[in-house]
């Protein structure tokens, strides 16, 4: 054996990767309409394209409100997998003429990052997506890609909030749209703009009896059209209120008592102060966002290879700010929560561990830790959900972050007295969806790159022969170690 010197370091992670299984001009993630119609567009432009879509959503994923806050409120027919494909399918035929156009099309497959030479990653052979079903994980390439992942609801805390029956005004037009699955009776509804009054609607028109809308405000904050509407059809509008607390049973919430004390009867709350555009996948590949009241939040900033259309791109701009709708939302709530309301329903953490930055209740507190507060760490700059998350877990729980992100944000931008989009919302890591271990590790991985795992662990001295530490020999191994080069 002898040192060369010369060509490439064998042991660089460059070149390692073996090619992704599939590759395709375009990678379109989301199949509503929007997502559909692009992928149409492509496919007809001449383009090879690859039409992914999570739904059907699996019981188990809705049972972790994934993606949307379905709040225990499916039936057992969301456990029927080819039920539920079948009414995917029937709700959705803009799909055949997908196929039909020549898309590949995949459902019930979750993409679940996206990655891109650049900063930290320059191994990669091309860019590429990770996708993942019930049974196997694998990287598609792709020229471009497209994100139409829609928008998730936008969830936030209340005494009592966390247990069945609670849930998002998404999931509610999912489960009685696209999967006919909705379990509630009787609905009362958060809000009062146009995703308020849509949802009330959409649930009196499926039969399911409106227990009236909730409105923080002094009055109806949607279109006059829709407030009509809704006036017409006997649904009541308590405005200058907000809820207090959901009182429930064994199958969840029962009744809400609003700020008044009117004690309202309902088996389900549905939160539909406002959508949140989805883009998860856009901060896991580190891509550009702004942030645009108007449009709902945080939206993608645009890039050469990437684009998003429909609500991942924001919501319809109507002038109205959402952000601060929502802000007033949380006062309110706040003024009615007690310390010891669940915020992070995963982990537990409670207002108070929250503000106080305490650990989670599983964990010891000794006196250093009880002394930390929101205030002491606000002394070396603002508040950072980031570091918020790992000193107290808010937010690292198996729905990762989607029912406490943007109201972690919130709490903190109040009680630090500073506006809301100078404090980030916690970064999005890949995966974006919860995914077993034993799917994301049936991976095959090239010779070359099997070969060298022991060097990137960076501990040089493993590798030197115990018998020549000490010895003229020891350099050797580390000067063949730090080249990489073994003949």
């Amino acid at each position: 054996m002898e040192l060369n010197f010369a060509g490439t370091d064998l042991c660089a992670i460059n070149g390692t990767r073996s090619a992704p299984d599939a590759r395709y001009d375009v990678v379109v993630v989301g199949a509503g309409c929007s997502g559909t119609a692009a992928a149409i567009a492509a496919a007809t432009a001449g383009s090879s394209v690859l039409l992914v879509d999570e739904n059907p959503v699996s019981g188990a994923l809705m049972g972790n409100d994934v993606p949307l806050y379905f709040g225990g409120r499916m039936t057992a027919a969301t456990q029927n997998s080819e039920r539920m494909l079948e009414a995917i399918f029937m709700s959705a035929p803009a799909l055949e003429q997908a196929m039909e156009a020549g898309v590949e099309v995949l459902l019930g497959t979750s993409a679940w990052g996206v990655y891109r030479n650049g900063p930290g990653v320059s191994s990669l052979p091309e860019q590429v997506v990770g996708l993942a079903d019930a049974s196997r994980s694998w990287l598609v390439g792709f020229e471009r890609i497209v994100l139409a992942t829609g928008a998730r609801d936008l969830a936030l805390a209340f005494p009592g909030w966390n247990q069945p029956g609670v849930m998002g005004a998404a999931a509610l037009r999912m489960l009685l749209t696209r999967y006919d699955a909705f379990a509630g009776r009787r609905v009362l509804v958060l809000g009062s703009h146009d995703l308020a009054l849509e949802s009330a609607l959409l649930a009196h028109d499926r039969g399911l009896k409106v227990a009236g809308l909730v409105e923080v405000r002094d009055a109806p904050q949607g279109s006059a059209d829709l407030v009509a509407q809704v006036a017409a059809a006997g649904i009541a509008i308590h405005c200058g209120q907000t809820i207090a607390l959901a009182k429930g049973g064994i199958e969840g919430v029962e009744a809400a008592t609003l700020s008044s004390g009117e004690v309202i009867l309902c088996d389900t709350i549905c939160m539909a102060v406002g959508l949140v555009p989805s883009i998860e996948l856009v901060d896991a590949m580190h891509g550009p966002r702004t942030l645009i009241a108007t449009r709902g939040g945080y939206i993608p900033a645009g890039e050469e290879t990437v684009s998003a259309v429909g609500s991942c791109a924001g919501l319809a701009d109507t002038g109205f700010d959402h952000i601060a709708y929502r802000m007033d939302w949380v006062r309110a709530l706040s003024d009615v929560s007690a310390d010891d309301t669940i915020v992070c329903q995963c982990e537990e953490v409670t207002r108070a561990d929250l503000l106080g930055v305490q650990p989670p209740n599983y964990l010891a507190r000794p006196a250093p830790m009880c002394a930390r507060s929101l205030e002491t760490l606000l002394v070396d700059g603002p508040a950072n959900p980031d570091q918020i998350k790992r000193l107290t877990r808010a937010g690292m729980g198996v729905c990762q972050g989607r029912r406490c992100r943007d109201q972690v944000a919130m709490l903190l931008a109040i009680a630090a007295d500073r506006p809301f989009g100078t404090i980030p919302l916690a970064t999005h890591r890949a995966p974006v969806r919860p995914i077993p271990l034993k799917i994301m590790a049936d991976w095959h991985e090239s010779e070359a790159m099997s070969a060298a795992w022991d060097v990137w662990f960076g501990i040089p001295t493993q590798w030197v022969p115990v018998e020549d530490i000490g010895t003229p020999h020891e350099d050797e191994h580390r000067a063949m170690l730090y080249t990489g080069m073994y003949e």
